[in-house]
């Protein structure tokens, strides 16, 4: 299978690149004069790194609002008709295929093609077909650590397919040796922390057993969660779970030991799953977590109040307020009574959003009320991101559902939804801004956030059901500057620096990002890292904490620009 490698960049990008070149000259002059490139400190656990920034363009004004554009892209289904879990629709991913600079997209189908949309800048798209669809999960990933990322595809039928990127705008079906499971939603990290990057896979049971029938679901043993170790290419799989209902999959570190521990999201009334790594392997922890959602849809992490310690939060469905009750009427009666049912068992699952903060006794507290965000629809996907720049990660949420005999009462069986975005005021609470035009009524599923036109603020694009995609383009007033990075390992076997997080410190407080390969509901997100500056609040440091433990720090990094930090030997 191949494509035609996308176009160059667009004049206005290439005259910014051309502006900033001398930087890196200056940079590279610097090495050969053996004048060493940004470090930390002379402390032993710290390396050196290679620092060049190019400056982004800048808005000229600002609405303070998003604007939406339309995308060649609708997920649809076979009869028109949703049934069962055609309702759940198809993911999407975000990162640069072809090393131009510039992000690309990847959106999944249900009935009808996949497609690459290659960004040409300035907001504009190249549409490539890609694969058959019948797609859910979406991830964008350098499996083969060549430096090249890779696309990896689930199916309705818990197939999991592998596209090796050629580097030349061609992508060959490969198989990945060892991994066999169904798989319905997947997610990657460096589990075992020797550099390349491991698999975690799980099955949506309830799925595959409408689409493959009652033999499959009796007969084979191969459902349920899998943790499959990458071992020189080859992956070893291990069966955390025998069963599942999973729509998401995140790498929180639950015990604070400094590594990544797994927890899975399970839809219906079976609960979440948690794992942390011990030395004899995964140990079950789903007792740290005091609270979780009944039917888990979205899981994403980040530090909501500039603590030093992320968050995670869990979306489910619970009606958000003010919304017409009308379409929800039948399924509240069904959600009181698991409510009381839940309250009467001592169950920890609740039907409604979690925001899960570690507490003094290491579990995991449920706060979402106390942060005005418990309620936000039939959610989806689930996202944090700084929309606003002001240095404090927002939310957003897209919702909505579609499905014949569930919404039977209602117009085209839709339950019509404004997807909700809310503005994080300081660290203490959410508030709802249906002033900056995010509220959508088609019916999202998969999303992602990142800046697509060069600019440093984030752009949202949303894959929904039965209706076109959607790209909202970001034109918030800003409350302070964007700062980017790349981070980069060459020579190593996870060379986009997966699981690395980067700490800000600056004259107003500390800020905290991850690098991950997804989150949210079936979503890819790519490894470049967006932070917002606050106004009078210059960078001290940039500190770097690699995948392997090692850190590496940068002093008063520049603001208004994308750096490429590469860890040196």
């Amino acid at each position: 299978m191949s494509f035609a490698p996308p176009r160059s960049y667009s004049e206005n990008r290439r005259f910014i690149r051309q502006r900033n070149v001398l930087l890196t000259f200056l940079f590279v002059g610097l090495l050969l004069l053996g004048i060493p490139p940004s470090q930390a400190t002379s402390q032993d656990s710290l390396r050196p790194v290679a620092h060049r920034f190019i400056s982004l363009v800048e808005p000229e004004g600002c609405t303070d609002r998003f604007i939406t554009h339309t995308l060649d892209h609708v997920t649809g289904v076979e009869s028109g008709m949703v049934q069962m879990f055609e309702a759940n629709g198809a993911g999407l991913a975000v990162g640069d295929l072809n090393g131009d600079g510039d992000l690309d997209l990847v959106f999944g189908n249900h009935d009808g093609d996949d497609a690459i949309f290659w960004n040409e800048g300035g907001l504009r798209f190249r549409k490539e077909p890609f694969s058959a669809g019948k797609t859910r999960d979406v991830k964008i990933v350098d499996v083969n650590a060549d430096g090249w990322p890779d696309i990896v595809l689930t199916r309705n039928t818990g197939a999991l397919n592998y596209f090796e990127n050629q580097g030349d705008g061609r992508f060959v079906r490969r198989v990945l040796p060892g991994v066999s499971a169904p798989a319905y939603v997947v997610n990657w990290a460096d589990l075992d922390g020797d550099d390349d990057l491991d698999l975690v896979a799980a099955s949506y049971d309830a799925g595959l057993l409408t689409d493959r029938g009652n033999e499959y679901i009796v007969g084979d043993t191969h459902r349920g969660v899998f943790y499959y170790e990458n071992i020189g290419g080859r992956f070893r799989m291990t069966a955390l779970a025998t069963t599942a209902q999973a729509l998401a999959i995140l790498f929180p570190d639950l015990d604070g030991d400094g590594r990544p521990d797994i927890l899975v999201g399970n839809d219906f009334d079976l609960p979440d799953m948690a794992w942390v790594r011990h030395d004899a392997g995964w140990q079950a922890a789903t007792h740290l977590l005091v609270s979780m959602t009944h039917s888990t849809m979205s899981y994403d992490q980040a530090d909501v109040d500039n603590d030093g310690v992320f968050e995670i939060f869990a979306a489910d469905m619970k009606p958000y307020p003010g919304e017409a009750m009308a379409g929800w009427t039948p399924m509240m009666e069904a959600m009181m009574v698991g409510m009381v049912q839940a309250r009467v068992a001592a169950d920890p699952q609740i039907m409604e959003n979690v925001l899960l903060v570690r507490g003094a006794d290491g579990r995991y507290w449920n706060h979402a009320p106390d942060w005005g965000v418990d309620g936000a629809g039939w959610a989806w996907s689930s996202k944090f991101g700084d929309l606003n720049l002001d240095g404090y990660v927002d939310l957003y949420v897209v919702n909505g559902m579609i499905e014949e005999r569930l919404f039977a009462h209602l117009p085209d069986h839709e339950l019509v939804e404004e997807n909700q975005a809310f503005r994080n005021e300081q660290g203490l609470r959410f508030e709802r801004m249906p002033g900056w035009r995010l509220d959508s009524l088609n019916s999202g599923r998969s999303m992602v956030m990142a800046d697509l036109d060069g600019d440093g603020d984030l752009d949202i694009v949303v894959n929904n059901l039965r209706g076109p995609a959607r790209l909202f383009e970001n034109q918030l007033c800003r409350g302070g500057a964007p700062m980017l990075i790349d981070l980069r390992q060459p020579g190593s076997s996870n060379p986009f620096a997966v699981g690395a997080s980067v700490r800000l410190v600056t004259d107003q407080g500390e800020m905290m990002r991850d690098v991950r390969v997804g989150s949210g509901y079936l979503s890819g997100d790519a490894p470049r890292i967006h932070l917002g500056v606050p106004s009078g609040a210059p960078p001290r440091a940039l500190e770097i904490r690699w995948p392997d433990g090692a850190y590496s720090r940068i002093d008063a990094p520049a603001v208004n620009a994308l750096h490429h930090i590469e860890r040196l030997p």
